[in-house]
């Protein structure tokens, strides 16, 4: 067999020869124009340099072995092992240096950045860290703003996203893990705990899963969250993301863990109990008393996003005793000459709105706001007034909507919009009493829900009283310590 042949092994030993090391690395990388062969003289010896353009920044590297040219051609007894010595030893004093002896690493190394230098005449080549560092700056947190607050958010690089939480835990018990997900894209993945405070079952649990998380690529860090994730078709999330690293520490903090992915700036947090997606990082930057108030605040627009539209529908078409006589002689007149029954009224405004959410969402900045705004306004007053819609439908959808919105978790919010044409279509056929059945079956669905081995509904079932000082209100910091201790 050949030496080319040999090549195809991934454990493969790396030639003496310069010409059978390049004729290796173009059986395995290709030869793609962005791989880089810099042949350079060593003294007597010949060498190159393999990069990938645009991924590696080997100026410095380059620029070192050029101002020590004159020393290697000085020494006496000059040899490929005294040659790899001196390297290290001097001339590449960039960062990091390291030996390596096989093709795997190779491709390892050259494909997270690194410049690999190999000697003709050696089996070990030096691989000389010379990653690009060109990244998105530190920017404000879109889909979590808050008032008051740090402004820092996540970046897609991941050894940046780990040093703004370290920047906030300066403590020595804070451990990082590191893996490698994605068959084909080779994606760093960082765990993220406090030793002492997450809960070794659960850490071992998330190991396990990542262990057994088999895929092809990994683009972003939702990717890894179906995959960990307990039960998988519920609408309700079991896996916190977030691109504050505040709320990230905090979590740290608190004993959950953080799962950091390369190129994508929103992290995970398990596990996650339905009570977390409720709460905000400014609750704990605000007075406990405001912070209270918004937090019921939030609870409420819940109710009112999930029931609203689906409590017209079942009053309006099953239990007209239930409404005022004023107010129900005021809907007759409004519905006089409206061609469809409440239940299609109202799922045509529902679709309509969520077209224009989608729409403002995609089309450019500048625009997709007004359009969004300005759609909403024209196309409900031009329905009430071609006689599609009723005035108080179109009042519903617009509260309903707008209490979606108060909800701090993007996600959440999606799960109530799911949910909510479910209600709907429960409503137009049972009215009241199937709304109260389907209360039932989706809180004991809750209830069966857990994340990472955690019950979904910890702090209500089981109930958790010393665990209400940060539910549904947030005692100050000194009636915690009061009244609960300090655990």
């Amino acid at each position: 067999m050949t030496q080319l042949e040999n090549a195809g092994s991934p454990q493969e030993k790396l030639p003496e020869s310069l010409s059978a090391f390049i004729e290796g690395m173009q059986v395995r990388l290709g030869k793609s124009t962005d791989i880089i062969y810099r042949f350079i003289s060593l003294g007597p010896l010949s060498a190159v340099l393999v990069f990938i353009e645009g991924l590696s920044e080997p100026r410095d590297l380059i620029q070192a072995i050029h101002e020590d040219a004159s020393l290697f051609h000085e020494l006496d007894g000059f040899t490929t092992e005294t040659c790899l010595k001196l390297l290290q030893e001097r001339t590449l004093t960039l960062g990091k240096v390291g030996e390596i002896s096989n093709y795997t690493e190779v491709e390892t190394e050259i494909l997270a950045g690194n410049t690999i230098l190999f000697i003709d005449g050696s089996v070990t080549a030096l691989s000389a860290g010379t990653e690009a560092l060109k990244q998105r700056a530190v920017e404000d947190a879109i889909s979590q703003s808050v008032v008051r607050g740090p402004r820092e958010g996540f970046t897609e690089s991941l050894r940046e996203n780990t040093a703004l939480v370290r920047r906030r835990i300066q403590n020595p018990k804070l451990r990082i893990e590191s893996r490698k997900l994605g068959e084909q894209t080779q994606t760093d993945v960082a765990v993220m705990y406090i030793e002492g405070n997450a809960d070794p079952v659960v850490l071992e649990e998330l190991r396990r899963r990542l262990d057994d998380a088999k895929l092809d690529s990994v683009l972003e860090s939702n990717y890894i969250e179906e995959m960990i994730q307990d039960k998988r078709y519920s609408p309700f999330p079991t896996v916190y993301n977030t691109e504050r690293p505040d709320v990230t520490a905090s979590a740290l903090l608190e004993g959950r863990i953080a799962i950091l992915v390369e190129g994508t700036p929103f992290v995970l947090v398990v596990p996650a109990l339905l009570v977390q997606f409720f709460q905000s990082s400014e609750d704990y930057y605000q007075r406990s008393d405001f912070a209270s108030l918004v937090r019921l605040l939030r609870f409420f627009c819940f109710a009112v996003a999930l029931l609203t539209p689906s409590f017209y529908i079942a009053i309006t078409t099953f239990h007209q005793e239930m409404i005022p006589t004023t107010l129900l002689i005021s809907l007759i007149g409004q519905r006089e000459g409206i061609p469809f029954p409440a239940f299609l009224e109202a799922f045509i405004m529902e679709i309509t709105f969520e077209i224009l959410r989608e729409a403002g969402i995609r089309l450019p900045k500048s625009i997709g706001q007004s359009v969004s705004i300005v759609g909403t306004l024209v196309i409900g007053q031009a329905a009430v007034d071609a006689g599609l819609v009723s005035a108080a439908m179109v009042i519903v959808v617009s509260i309903t909507a707008i209490a979606n919105f108060a909800l701090p978790a993007f996600n959440v919010g999606i799960s109530v919009r799911m949910l909510r044409f479910v209600l709907m279509g429960i409503a137009a056929s049972f009215g009241l009493y199937g709304m109260i059945i389907a209360m039932i079956i989706l809180g004991l669905h809750l209830c069966s829900l857990e994340s990472v081995g955690i019950p979904y509904m910890t702090s209500f079932a089981p109930m958790r009283w010393q665990s209400q000082r940060d539910t549904f209100i947030r005692l100050s910091r000194r009636s915690m310590k009061k009244f609960f201790g300090r655990n």
